[in-house]
């Protein structure tokens, strides 16, 4: 045996020192390698995910990043249309069919129930098909992963927005459960031809609520997420009837159908609704309606569905109206016209703005300010009485002069002395503007402006008496509703109510009590004076049959026509004329705009029994006066003056009948009402129980 040498301290040493170094090294390596990773990890994640949105609470997922529309329901709660984006109320799972949930799971995720947002094995598939086609032909999106992509995302197909959506995913199923996902995926998800969520779709595409789809009709439905363009049943009907047919296979596979229902749905491939109207006929209604929704509404939801006062068989024959109209009176200069109907209480059941929406948007009903005429003349009536004139009360039909301004008839003819009444009737010219002078302009726009016509100025130039001062179509037919009324003002309203895509409440026309600015005795004895202008004055071509009341109104050159007047049952309220304002060939509120007004109160009146005019006042007759004398009038507004220099309604203004001498007495008995309502219903045509002469 070999003896061991001496072991060298200073060998045993230098190995130590280079394995020390090496483990430095390795450490050194691992450490950097870690580093590096980490880095690029973070970089990784900065690009991917630095702007991922936060996930905000569970309602506000409802509404986020949705496209703002408007749906609009006549009267009776169906839909009109919609602006913007299509959205229908939002339909639960439990209120539809279990097939309707099924055909979506068969068509967008078998294994919704399972996964946590995201689907590796869907994945995977995927990613073969893709493999193996050398191109995209399957996403592998779950419901949730499109949910979030609909909600956050782009649809770009990248790696950072599918780990964007993928990171969303899975953030949403911690918060929501899967029926509520599935919920908001069905109510959300779009359809193509601007209907988003189930219950737009199916009224889009069948014209039912979701709650009522067949099993065909759901599984056409769900085929349509995956590329709604290409497989919309509207554009290729074939594609998206072989594409529901896989739905349907699906379905049959998962055991959520049997075999024979699929086959028969796919033997009886559900019927498309009839392509809508055109909405012409609601195209002005709907611009007013959709300003004032945003206003009532505010930024309280996105979607909003609008309940309107609108009756669609009365805006739809309004529409026609206004359309002959224009037909028969374009050859007589008269190339547009406008139609609001209002109920009593101030629902606008029809408004036009104009013979076309598609040729011309501009609202001729609300936006157009037009001068009058001889319809603003029941407004100078109105205050004549309030300052004391009765109807039998009686003026001076002759030449007047003011301050270098003499207004004169229609014809130019005079007819002496006539009552109050029946002035108003034939629509004399002198008469309105001594009445107007009797109590003065300001009184006249003070009136004007408590019946709704606050464009009137507060001090105002004589001419007022004959309709000088701009109004719109809407506003003057509103103020006659206070002679309707008995009264009382009421506002235009167009709006029922409002609500959200859930339903919710966000505004309801409040149940108010009209304010009463007029006296309902004066109120009637107007009533008994307007229905005079219809029985035997200027607007005899309005007559239809029923008792009515109203006013013609004719404008400078014939710029303007207008008949404007009411029943127990509706107001309502025509013009007629050129938007560039070009004198018309004598066409007059009388005619035209009367004989319209005449076609479509009997379309309203359709249906309803016969029945005048309620609560009429009693009242006992009175001396007959004169009014001031004619000259030493200030001199007023010299340009309003010569506007105002118009025809009356196109009637000769030289009665026939014998008139009252003013100088003699009132010849019919006094001190009795039924005394009172037998002259005045004999200068108003009617015999002494109101009805007319048969």
């Amino acid at each position: 045996m070999t003896p061991r040498g001496p072991i060298r301290a200073d060998l045993a040493h230098a190995r130590q020192a280079r394995l020390s170094a090496g483990l430095r090294l390795v450490l050194l390596g691992t450490l950097s390698l870690v580093l590096a990773v980490g880095l690029a990890g973070l970089s990784v994640w900065k690009l991917a995910f630095s702007d991922l949105p936060t996930l905000p609470d569970k309602a506000t997922l409802w509404s986020l990043n949705q496209p703002p529309g408007v749906t609009f329901l006549d009267r009776d709660g169906q839909v009109i249309a919609t602006r913007g984006s299509r959205r229908g109320q939002v339909v639960g799972l439990a209120e539809m069919p279990a097939y309707v949930p099924q055909a979506f799971l068969a068509a967008e995720d078998r294994r919704f129930y399972s996964h946590p947002g995201i689907d590796m094995i869907g994945v995977l598939r995927a990613a073969g098909a893709d493999l193996g086609r050398r191109r995209v032909v399957q996403g592998g999106s779950t419901i949730t992963q499109q949910v979030a992509r609909n909600i956050f995302l782009s649809p770009d197909q990248t790696l950072r927005r599918k780990l964007q959506e993928a990171v969303l995913a899975w953030r949403i199923e911690q918060v929501m459960t899967k029926a509520e996902i599935l919920d908001l995926y069905l109510n959300r998800i779009y359809f193509g031809e601007g209907a988003y969520g189930i219950e737009a779709a199916a009224e889009t595409y069948f014209g039912v609520s979701a709650k009522n789809l067949t099993l065909a009709e759901a599984a056409v439905l769900a085929a349509l997420p995956k590329a709604p363009t290409r497989l919309d049943p509207t554009n290729d009907l074939q594609a998206a009837l072989g594409r529901s047919r896989r739905v349907l296979a699906e379905m049959r596979e998962a055991g959520w159908i049997t075999a024979a229902q699929a086959s028969a749905a796919a033997a009886a491939p559900p019927a498309l609704v009839a392509e809508k109207p055109e909405e012409e006929d609601f195209g002005y209604i709907l611009d007013l309606a959709t300003q004032r929704a945003r206003l009532l509404a505010g930024d309280r939801a996105p979607d909003l569905f609008v309940r309107l006062t609108v009756d669609r068989k009365l805006q739809t024959a309004g529409a026609a109206v206004v359309r002959d109209g224009v037909a028969d009176g374009r050859a007589l200069g008269a190339t547009q016209a406008a139609l609001v109907a209002l109920t009593p209480d101030g629902a606008v059941r029809a408004l036009v703005g104009g013979r076309s929406y598609r040729d011309s948007p501009y609202d001729r009903a609300t936006q157009a300010m037009r001068q009058p005429g001889s319809a603003f003349k029941p407004l100078v009536y109105a205050t004549a009485l309030e300052g004391g004139v009765r109807p039998q009360d009686v003026r001076l039909d002759q030449p007047i002069h003011f301050a270098g301004w003499s207004p004169e008839n229609y014809g130019g003819g005079y007819s002496g002395a006539v009552t109050v009444a029946d002035a108003l009737a034939r629509s004399i010219n002198t008469i309105s503007v001594r009445l107007a002078r009797e109590v003065g302009p300001d009184k006249v726009a003070a009136l004007a402006r408590r019946f709704g016509l606050g464009m009137i100025p507060l001090h105002p130039s004589l001419p007022i008496a004959l309709g000088a001062y701009e109004v719109d179509l809407l506003d003057l037919t509103s103020a006659y509703q206070v002679f309707q009324n008995n009264g009382r003002r009421v506002e235009p309203y167009l709006i029922q109510s409002i609500t959200n895509a859930h339903g919710d409440l966000l505004y309801r026309h409040p149940d108010a009590v009209a304010p009463q600015v007029y006296d309902p005795l004066q109120a009637g004895l107007m009533i008994r004076m307007m229905e005079g202008v219809i029985s035997h004055g200027t607007g005899t071509r309005a007559a239809f049959g029923r008792p009515a009341a109203g006013k013609t109104g004719t404008s400078q050159n014939w710029r303007d026509a207008w008949f404007v007047g009411f029943t127990p049952d509706w107001a309502a309220g025509v013009w007629v004329g050129d938007d560039h304002g070009r004198p018309m060939a004598k066409v007059v509120g009388g005619d035209l705009p009367a004989e319209m007004w005449r076609k479509f109160m009997i379309i309203a009146h359709d249906g309803l029994a016969v029945h005048d005019f309620a609560n009429l006042p009693e009242a006992g007759p009175g001396a007959p006066g004169t009014g001031p004398p004619d000259e030493g009038a200030t001199p007023q507004d010299g340009q309003t003056i010569a506007a105002a220099s118009t025809p009356d309604d196109g009637q000769s203004s030289v009665s026939t009948t014998p008139t009252p001498n003013p100088a003699s007495a009132d010849p019919r008995p006094t001190g009795r009402a039924s005394d009172f309502y037998a002259g005045l219903a004999q200068d108003l045509g009617r015999d002494a129980e109101g009805q007319p002469p048969q």
